[in-house]
């Protein structure tokens, strides 16, 4: 696969700030900062670190399966949070989906997101392995 795949997951705010859920150049996938939302916008979990959490990865699955990526593939997660003292409910929720992969990992407190509802936000690199036969550019 050469060029550069965007992924989208329909959030209207694509359009208006110009960002994309996912993008794919080769093998390489970056996921940004993913929050816990639901498909109509709206928080998911809150006031639940462990629930917004859960669906950010969620999110983040998706975004990259339609990559053509998946979770294994995950080499590197950054948890966003709002309280450094809430990083053990969300490694909890991140273990379901990288306890296989055992990416690389960052956790890091800011003073809010841009909706205050929101506790942490997750960002994913995948870097999908290359089969033999198979050419990444």
């Amino acid at each position: 696969m050469s060029g550069r795949q965007l992924i989208s997951n329909g959030n209207p705010m694509e359009k208006i700030v110009g960002f994309s859920r996912a993008v794919r150049v080769g093998s390489f996938v970056a996921v940004g900062g993913t929050a816990p939302v639901d498909a109509n916008g709206k928080t998911v979990g809150i006031g639940d670190v462990f629930a917004q959490t859960t669906q950010c990865f969620e999110i983040i699955k998706a975004a990259l399966e339609d990559a053509g990526s998946g979770l294994a593939d995950i080499v590197r997660t950054r948890v966003i949070l709002t309280d450094i003292d809430n990083w053990k409910e969300a490694i909890e929720a991140r273990k379901k989906y990288c306890i296989d992969a055992r990416p690389v990992d960052t956790i890091m407190a800011i003073n809010r997101f841009v909706n205050p509802e929101w506790l942490v936000e997750i960002e994913v690199d995948a870097v999908i392995p290359e089969t033999p036969g198979s050419s990444h550019e």
